[in-house]
């Protein structure tokens, strides 16, 4: 059991573009509670918003870049 998780990064200037969609299995998203920063493509983002988007059954996750 799992879900599809949808990434979508916060640009600077505000717009946002999805920088990852995969299948999460029960215990990716359980660690949800205890991670602050994901490591997507070696690249680290900070989580700042998360939302289950019912409308296409998927968990949104909004981050931005750490430089």
């Amino acid at each position: 059991m799992g879900g599809n998780v949808v990434i979508i990064e916060k640009m600077e200037n505000g717009d946002l573009v999805q920088i990852d969609e995969r299948d999460w299995n029960t215990w990716m998203i359980a660690m949800l509670e205890h991670a602050n920063y994901l490591l997507v493509l070696d690249k680290e983002y900070e989580m700042v918003e998360g939302r289950l988007n019912v409308n296409t059954g998927k968990m949104e996750i909004m981050v931005i870049s750490i430089r």
